[in-house]
């Protein structure tokens, strides 16, 4: 019987087939690969024998791709392919050699073109650059056509520099005025050659937003709070209102001064209305002015000098060192992080993220690396400094946003800061931050908390309107002054005839029924009237639509963004592209492959059709 098993083993068909019972004259044995629980009878000789023919191995349920020829009936037209690849080399930021790689053209062989037998082909890198460069154009005119319907738009403005190279950015943001989403398009990085004065800023600016006929229908223009970019705007923007006031007065001019003047600059710009960032403004405020503060006193400056100053050794050791890192994850599961130069949130995450490790894992940490150890006054102050700054930094995070950020986000941030850090009082310790703090925000944000635009711009938004006040007084002011704003529109309204009434028919048979009188400005303040009322009881974003004053008001207050961020985050993504490989990229071609990918042109030009 012995003999009979060593057979089967033997058998080069038994990995198909389960040993079940040995018998006198053979074996029972049972199909691996067969469906069901029959069995079947081999007899001894089963090296002469070939397996059953319907024990097939069952089909596989997902199936193998096969590159090796083009998938028929598959086919897409070289048109196509082409948009496709150029949607891959800006989409994901790839050198334009890309397509000249023989990999990269051997996937491309195996997609099915129309007319073609052997598979896709793709240009030469020339020809491709010319294909980007008509996509570039037609987006271009897209742009324009799309600014020529709009009303109101915004820009936001700043400089970069990266490979010794100076570039102007800037950006467009609108609101659609059908469903009252935030838009935006990046329509200038471009090439600054020279200083960067204030002259050769505005002549540029003026340059870019003329090509694209916006210089009548930009509400702000938002920049950082560069002194360049400030007295830029501050020499040639056109103030309408001081025309007003003085065209009948008799003004005396220096004939010496105008000469002086002239000579010194030849041009005169025009530049659209000018808005200091608020997030820039907030990061001057921690890195400047809190921070003269507490060097101006010695028990402060002590303390906030030797806390930091542990920090940043912390901070060198671990990002220069793998053994300090592999140190620190003894103690702490979470990395450390490092602050930004640029960004003064950063540095307020990387020390909640040091307080938030015990003080005496961290003693323990800091004598594994050799630093001074932190005392517990040092970190019941960088406790103290995280928790008072936190609502600044929550502030910053809400004023960084793009997409649902309005203009009319910036008054009841700030004003909302400002209660948080009042009721932080019990807080303050070691330093009380909340005096500076206030003073600050209310002396760099005067021209913001004391603007009638970014008041309307906060209550014509359906989000706030009048809850994030308390002041009763202040909300009838605030009422008036959008009262004002709506008679002062000329907004087409549909209007029901109104019914004839009985005694009217029988007064026109009267002798002595003389007209009634109608005052049209009751009559229009009455209709104001009802529809701010109506519009404050509304919750929903959409039901702007069905107050039409109050919806061009919005439209035009809110158009503005809080920060100039975008254009910021324009240049993170222009050092993906600029890279140190790809510093022989013309700066036209780089400017273009930024926008197009800024822009999301391919993209967008899918999901349309």
């Amino acid at each position: 019987m012995a003999g009979q098993s060593f057979t089967f083993l033997r058998w080069k068909y038994s990995n198909y087939f389960e040993l079940v019972e040995e018998r006198e004259k053979g074996i029972v044995v049972k199909c691996r690969l067969c469906v069901g629980e029959n069995s079947c009878q081999l007899t001894t000789e089963m090296d002469e024998k070939e397996p059953n023919d319907t024990c097939t191995p069952p089909q596989a349920k997902q199936q193998k791709l096969d590159f090796s020829s083009p998938s028929p009936g598959k086919t897409i037209s070289s048109t196509e392919l082409n948009k496709l690849v150029a949607a891959f080399i800006v989409e994901e930021m790839q050198p334009l050699s890309t397509v000249e790689a023989p990999t990269f053209r051997n996937i491309i062989s195996k997609i099915s073109v129309t007319g073609k037998r052997t598979g896709g082909v793709l240009p030469d890198r020339k020809t491709f650059t010319n294909f980007l460069d008509n996509a570039y154009m037609e987006m271009e005119t897209d742009l324009k056509k799309t600014f020529a319907d709009l009303e109101y738009v915004s820009t936001t403005a700043n400089l970069w520099t990266a490979q010794n190279k100076s570039f102007l950015g800037i950006t467009v943001h609108w609101i659609d005025p059908a469903s009252l989403h935030r838009q935006k398009a990046a329509i200038a990085c471009r090439r600054f050659r020279g200083r960067h004065t204030y002259d050769a800023i505005a002549a540029e600016i003026e340059q870019i937003l003329c090509s694209f006929a916006l210089c009548g229908k930009i509400t702000a223009t938002v920049t950082d709070n560069g002194a360049n970019f400030v007295k830029a705007f501050r020499m040639f923007q056109a103030d309408d209102d001081e025309a007003e006031n003085n065209e009948d007065e008799v003004i005396f001019t220096d004939l010496h001064e105008v000469l002086r003047d002239d000579s010194e600059t030849s041009e005169r710009y025009i530049l659209p209305p000018h808005h200091r960032c608020a997030s820039h403004t907030l990061n001057l405020i921690c890195t400047n002015d809190v921070v003269k503060f507490l060097t101006a006193k010695a028990d402060c400056k002590a303390v906030y000098r030797s806390a930091t100053g542990k920090c940043s050794a912390l901070w060198s050791k671990v990002s220069r060192s793998t053994v300090a890192s592999e140190i620190l994850a003894e103690f702490s599961k979470r990395k450390l992080l490092v602050p930004a130069t640029t960004r003064w949130n950063s540095y307020h995450d990387a020390l909640s993220r040091v307080t938030d490790i015990p003080l005496v894992d961290l003693n323990q940490l800091y004598t594994r690396l050799d630093i001074r150890c932190i005392t517990e006054r040092e970190c019941q102050f960088l406790k103290e400094y995280c928790k008072v700054l936190k609502p600044v930094c929550m502030a910053l995070d809400i004023l960084q946003g793009e997409d649902d950020c309005f203009y009319g986000t910036l008054q009841p941030t700030l004003e909302i800061l400002m209660a948080k850090i009042l009721a932080l009082k019990e807080v303050y310790k070691l330093c009380n931050l909340s005096k500076i703090l206030l003073q600050a925000i209310k002396t760099r944000f005067s021209t913001i908390l004391d603007s009638d635009e970014a008041l309307l711009a906060a209550v014509t938004l359906p989000k706030f309107k009048l809850r994030w006040l308390r002041d009763e007084t202040r909300k009838d002011t605030i009422k008036m002054t959008l009262a004002a704003q709506c008679r002062a529109l000329t907004v087409e309204i549909p209007q029901k005839e109104p019914l004839q009434s009985p005694e009217s028919r029988d007064h026109e048979n009267d002798f002595f029924a003389f007209p009634e009188e109608e005052n049209q400005h009751d009559k229009q303040a009455s209709t104001v009237d009802m529809e701010i009322c109506e519009y404050l009881k509304s919750a929903d974003m959409g039901n702007l639509h069905d107050f039409p004053r109050i919806l061009k008001i919005f439209l035009k207050a809110n158009t503005a963004t809080p920060s100039s961020v975008p254009v910021e985050r324009l240049f993170s993504i222009g050092s993906l592209i600029l890279t140190p490989k790809r510093n022989r990229l013309t700066d036209q071609h780089f400017e273009r492959l930024l926008l197009l990918r800024y822009n999301h042109y391919f993209e967008n030009k899918t999901q349309k059709k």
